[in-house]
This record gives C-alpha cells, sequence and structure tokens, in this order.
C-alpha cells in the first residue's frame, strides 16, 4: 500500500527551501540559524528566499503543519485501502510511521524542539490533526483488541509513537534493518494487549 502516488519530478524550489530548512534547524535550533544559511544551502540568497517564503516562522509553520497533514492524510488513506481488514490497517499504519520516522528525523527533532515557537493559531492545528492521527490507531487497536479499554489503547499507541519518533536518538542499523526491527517492536507492542 502506498500513501501517495510515486513522483518522478524534481523537487521544487519551495520544497528544497523547506527540506533544508528543516535539516539546520534540526541540527542548530530554530534561532540558531539565518535565512542567509537556508539560502545558501539551496543556492540562492537570504533574501531571495522571501519570494517564497515571509520568513523564517512561516517555514517552520508550514513543517510542522505539513507533516502533520501529510501522515492524517496518509493514515486516512491507508484506512481506505485496508477494505475494512483492522490487521492489515495497523500493519500499514506501522509501515507508513516507520517510512515517516526513518525519512522525515529533523521534522521528528523539529516538533520536539520548537513545537512551542509556532503562533498559536498553527501550534492549533498541529495538534488537532494529530489527534485525528492517534484516534485512526487508537480506533484500529480498540477493534483487534477489544478487550483492551481506550485509555489503555491510547497510551498502547502513543507509547508505540514513541519507539518510532526515537530514530532521530539511534544509531543507524541501515534503512532495511532498521525498518524490520521498528515493525517487530511495534507489532509486539501491540500484540502485547492480547497477552
Amino acid at each position: 500500500m502506498t500513501t501517495s502516488p510515486t513522483r518522478t519530478d524534481a523537487p521544487t524550489r519551495r520544497e528544497q527551501i523547506l527540506k533544508e530548512a528543516a535539516r539546520l534547524f534540526a541540527e542548530r535550533g530554530f534561532h540558531g540559524v539565518g535565512v542567509d544559511e537556508i539560502g545558501a544551502a539551496v543556492g540562492i540568497s537570504g533574501p531571495g528566499l522571501y519570494r517564497h517564503f515571509p520568513g523564517k516562522d512561516a517555514m517552520l509553520a508550514e513543517l510542522l503543519v505539513g507533516i502533520s497533514e501529510r501522515l492524517l492524510d496518509g493514515g486516512r488513506l491507508r484506512a481506505v485501502e485496508s477494505d475494512g481488514d483492522p490487521r492489515a490497517l495497523l500493519a500499514s499504519l506501522i509501515d507508513g510511521h516507520i517510512d515517516f520516522a526513518l525519512d522525515d528525523r529533523p521534522l521528528i527533532t523539529l516538533h520536539d524542539r520548537e513545537l512551542d515557537r509556532l503562533k498559536d493559531e498553527d501550534r492549533k492545528r498541529v495538534r488537532q490533526l494529530q489527534r485525528q492521527y492517534v484516534e485512526l490507531w487508537v480506533a484500529v487497536v480498540r477493534e483487534l483488541y477489544p478487550d483492551t479499554g481506550e485509555s489503555e489503547s491510547r497510551t498502547a499507541v502513543h507509547a508505540v509513537f514513541g519507539l518510532l519518533n526515537s530514530t532521530p536518538h539511534l544509531a543507524a542499523l541501515g534503512r532495511r534493518p532498521m525498518e524490520d526491527l521498528l515493525r517487530r517492536l511495534a507489532h509486539g507492542a501491540f500484540g502485547a494487549l492480547g497477552a
């Protein structure tokens, strides 16, 4: 199952800017990076960034709101593609989140460190999207483990997110071994609900 069509075209300048901004913000902190550095990373002047974004705050908001939207949209698509099979859906949600955790490590670090820097409306939007994403997971966990209460199911979902989102802090094993290990650990954590 996929969460988006395969992309064959090159990233836009805006996407390049966001990718480099995420990397730099994650490495040195939001306040430790200037627009000139972001511009240099993509081969344009710092002031040239203002043709794409009104400022660093707008980049941060687009990064954090954008990834929250992407996770929720991907989760919803996976729910449709699962044809009502809760085991297939949980496996697909786990795989999708593993892809995010391994491919978008800077965004995890950025979220952990810089979420409070967002304007209130952007922070509320991120939290709203995240709650909806969590509820997708909780619903399928409750379907698979009906004897597990809602609070325990929600706690299990957040624990698995913590496990998967710890990847920026782990030594890399290589993509495939890391993916396989995270998949086994996530399924094992949910399987413990039925023990």
